[in-house]
C-alpha cells in the first residue's frame, strides 16, 4: 500500500505542478474555442489540460517502475506497456482536436485504433465468468471487439459527462478510488498477481485527477478537453478489462471450493464490470440517452446538444456548485455500493443502506422542485429564498421609499409608481445563476482573436 500511496502522490503532484504553465500554453497557442451553444460557461476557457494528465501518468509509471514492490508488474506483464502505447495515441488526437476541432468519426476511428494498439500487446478480454456456466473461453476475434466496444463506450461516457467544471475528473476520482480498493483486495487479500496492473492503473487515475481538480473546480481555470476526458476513459476501461478479463476465476477456487462457486461469489463485480461498468454508471446511461434522444429526434448521434443529466439538473433549479456535487454523491453510492456487495453480498444491511442512500439522493435531486414557502409571521427570521413573492416585493418597496426619502426627494406619487417603467421596476428579478452556469442569453464572440482577448 506505501508503493502504491507515493505512486498517486507523485502522479498527482506532477499533473497538479504542470498544469499551470500548460495553461499558459494552450492561451499562448489559441486553444480557447469559443463560447457554444450547448456550454455553461461565460468566459473563453483554455482547454489541454490533458497534456498535464498525460505527463502525470508517465511519471506514475515510471516511479512504479524503480519501487521494488510494484517493478515486478512490468516483468511479468506487458500491459503497462500496453496502456501507455494506447494512451499517448488517444492523448495525441485529443490534443489536436482541442486545437482544431476534429471531425467526430475521426476521433471515433482513433479510439479503436488505441483500443487495437492495447489488443495487439496482450491487454485484451480473453475469459469471461458466466453464472451457472462458470469461466467462458473467447477466441481471438470476439476478445477483440469486447475489448475495443468496452474502450469506446468508456471513452465517450467519460466525454460525454464532461460538461460542468470538475464533473469528469471528479466521477472518475471517485469510480477508480473503488476500483482500486476491490483490485487492492483481489491482489493482496487473495493474492492474486494478475490483479496487480489494475490496481497499479487505478491509482495512477486517482493521482492524476486528484492533481488536476484544484484547477478545475467551480469556477474552472482550465478544461481538460479531450485530451484528457478521452485519456481518463481510456485508463478506466484499460483497468477494468486487465482485472475482468484476465484474472481467471478458477484461481478463486481455492477461497470457494469450485469454479462456479467462485464465478457466483465474484458476480457483483465482474458482471457488472463488463458492460456496463458499474463504477461509471451515470456517463454510461448519458451516453445512452444522448444517443437515443438524438436519433429519435434524425440527429447524428455526434451532434452536440443541451440535454445531457447535468445539464438538466441546472435546468431544475441547482447550481453548478450543487449539480456538480449531486453527480459525485449517485456515482460514489454506485461505485461503493457495488464495491461493499461485492465483499459481502449477504449482508441486508447494505441493501438497505444503499436504498435508504438512494432516496436521499431523489430528495436532493428534485429538492428545487419543492423549495418550501414558510409561513407569514415567519417571513421575517427565514432566508430570502423561502419567503413569498408578496412578501419580497414588500420589503423591496418599502426599501425604496425609504431611500427616497433619506434622500430628500419626497415620498413616491401616485403618477410616478403608474406606467410602464414603474411596472418594469416592479418585475421581479429572475433567479440567477453562479458565474458559469448560466442557461439562458449569454454574450457571444465574433471571432476567435476577440475570444482569446478576454481570456
Amino acid at each position: 500500500m506505501r508503493d502504491y500511496l507515493l505512486t498517486l502522490c507523485v502522479t498527482a503532484a506532477v499533473t497538479y505542478l504542470l498544469t499551470g504553465p500548460v495553461r499558459k500554453f494552450a492561451i499562448a497557442t489559441g486553444a480557447m474555442p469559443e463560447i457554444r451553444a450547448r456550454d455553461v460557461h461565460r468566459e473563453p476557457t483554455p482547454r489541454l489540460g490533458g497534456i498535464a494528465m498525460f505527463f502525470g501518468l508517465c511519471a506514475g509509471l515510471l516511479v512504479a517502475d524503480h519501487l521494488q514492490n510494484l517493478s515486478s508488474v512490468f516483468k511479468l506483464s506487458n500491459e503497462p506497456r500496453a496502456l501507455l502505447s494506447g494512451a499517448a495515441l488517444i492523448w495525441l488526437v485529443g490534443v489536436l482536436d482541442d486545437k482544431f476541432e476534429l471531425d467526430a468519426l475521426i476521433k471515433l476511428g482513433a479510439q479503436m485504433i488505441s483500443a487495437g494498439v492495447m489488443v495487439v500487446q496482450g491487454l485484451t478480454i480473453l475469459w469471461l465468468p458466466i453464472p451457472g456456466v462458470g469461466t467462458v473461453a473467447l477466441t481471438q476475434w470476439q476478445g477483440t471487439l469486447l475489448t475495443v466496444a468496452l474502450v469506446v463506450l468508456t471513452i465517450n461516457a467519460v466525454n460525454f459527462v464532461d460538461g460542468l467544471d470538475g464533473l469528469a475528473a471528479g466521477m472518475v476520482c471517485i469510480a477508480s478510488a473503488a476500483f482500486f480498493l476491490y483490485a487492492y483486495r483481489m491482489w493482496y487479500g487473495l493474492t492474486i498477481e494478475a490483479a496487480a496492473p489494475a490496481t497499479l492503473f487505478a491509482a495512477i487515475l486517482m493521482g492524476m485527477c486528484l492533481g488536476y481538480l484544484p484547477h478545475n473546480m467551480h469556477p474552472a481555470r482550465i478544461f481538460m478537453g479531450d485530451s484528457g476526458s478521452m485519456l481518463i476513459g481510456l485508463i478506466l476501461a484499460a483497468s477494468a478489462i486487465s482485472i475482468t478479463g484476465q484474472v481467471d476465476p478458477d484461481l478463486l477456487e481455492i477461497f470457494e471450493g469450485s469454479t462456479k462457486a467462485a464465478t457466483h461469489a465474484a458476480l457483483p463485480v465482474f458482471i457488472p464490470l463488463v458492460l456496463p461498468l458499474t463504477i461509471i454508471a451515470i456517463p454510461m446511461a448519458d451516453l445512452v440517452l444522448a444517443i437515443v434522444r438524438r436519433t429519435w429526434k434524425g440527429q447524428s448521434p455526434f451532434a452536440a446538444d443541451r440535454g445531457h443529466l447535468h445539464h438538466r439538473l441546472l435546468e431544475i433549479g441547482h447550481s453548478h456548485s450543487r449539480a456538480v456535487l449531486i453527480m459525485y454523491f449517485w456515482s460514489a453510492l454506485i461505485a461503493f455500493g457495488t464495491l461493499a456487495y461485492s465483499v459481502h453480498s449477504t449482508s441486508m444491511w447494505i441493501v438497505l443502506t444503499v436504498v435508504f442512500l438512494s432516496a436521499v439522493g431523489l430528495v436532493l435531486l428534485l429538492l428545487p422542485r419543492f423549495t418550501p414557502r414558510a409561513p407569514k409571521w415567519a417571513q421575517a427570521v427565514v432566508p430570502p429564498r423561502y419567503r413569498r413573492r408578496a412578501y419580497r416585493l414588500a420589503q423591496a418597496q418599502a426599501a425604496e421609499e425609504a431611500a427616497r426619502l433619506d434622500s430628500g426627494a419626497g415620498p413616491v406619487t401616485g403618477s410616478e409608481t403608474d406606467g410602464p417603467a414603474a411596472e418594469e421596476d416592479r418585475e421581479p428579478v429572475p433567479a440567477g445563476v453562479n458565474g458559469a452556469t448560466a442557461i439562458g442569453h449569454r454574450s457571444r464572440f465574433s471571432d476567435r482573436s476577440k475570444a482569446g482577448a478576454r481570456g
